[in-house]
Formats: C-alpha cells, sequence, structure tokens
C-alpha cells in the first residue's frame, strides 16, 4: 500500500507528497481547462504513469534476460475528447528502443509493455495505440 496526499492551494494548484519518500509534486489545471499550464495537470500525469511504467515494466524484463536498455525512451501523446463528459480519449505511446530490429528477445519486450499496471488499469473506451522503433 502506498498513500499519496494531496493539498490544494488554490488557483486549480495542487501539491501531492508521496509517502514513503516524501516526494512531492505540482499539478496545475491546463490551459484549455481553466488552468495555467505550468505544471502537469492531473491527465499529463498518467499519461506520465503510463509511459514510465511501460518502460519500468520493460527494464524488469530486459534486466532478467541481460538486456540493457539504457537509453530507451518514450513518448506519449494526450488527446482528450472534444465533446462532453471530458476525459482522456487517447494515449499514443511511441517506445524507441536502442537495440536491432532483429534483437532475439524483440517480442518478449514489446509483450512486457502491454502487461504493464498502468496499461491494464486503463477504462478500455481509451485508444492505446503502441509503436516500437527499434534503432540499434
Amino acid at each position: 500500500m502506498v498513500q499519496v496526499s494531496s493539498i490544494y492551494e488554490g488557483g486549480l494548484r495542487c501539491r501531492a507528497t508521496h509517502g514513503p519518500s516524501g516526494t512531492t509534486l505540482v499539478t496545475d489545471a491546463p490551459v484549455d481547462n481553466h488552468g495555467k499550464g505550468e505544471s502537469f495537470s492531473p491527465t499529463d500525469l498518467v499519461a506520465t504513469a503510463l509511459g514510465a511504467c511501460m518502460m519500468t515494466i520493460m527494464g524488469i524484463v530486459a534486466e532478467r534476460h541481460g538486456i540493457d536498455l539504457k537509453g530507451a525512451t518514450v513518448e506519449t501523446v494526450k488527446e482528450m475528447t472534444k465533446e462532453p463528459p471530458r476525459r482522456i480519449a487517447s494515449l499514443a505511446t511511441r517506445i524507441t528502443i536502442p537495440l536491432p530490429a532483429d534483437h532475439p528477445q524483440r517480442s518478449l519486450l514489446e509483450q512486457a509493455a502491454h502487461t504493464c499496471p498502468v496499461h491494464k488499469s486503463l477504462h478500455p473506451e481509451i485508444a492505446i495505440p503502441v509503436e516500437f522503433v527499434w534503432k540499434g
């Protein structure tokens, strides 16, 4: 169990504290939803969580098999619905892996990304296209 505590600071800004580490982060409403857009929005954190989770699970599998993924990157593009209710419509993700496309563990690593807990926790109406770019 992990506890995250948040406080509303006013002006559509919140400060969240990660219980185990004490690390804090600030969220701000996006400009298109009455905010200043000066930090991650809560839905930006969902996009961040998806990319980081996919890379983390790939990293766990890579370490288990002696594969070096250092330098791999992930980009997630979040799109919101245009009609109410406001929600995430799509989280398009591109994972760039510094290994050759014919790497013998390619399918294992790609499957690992699709099994991350965040990916499995998102609502099925959210489109989650994933592109893998192998650059070895």
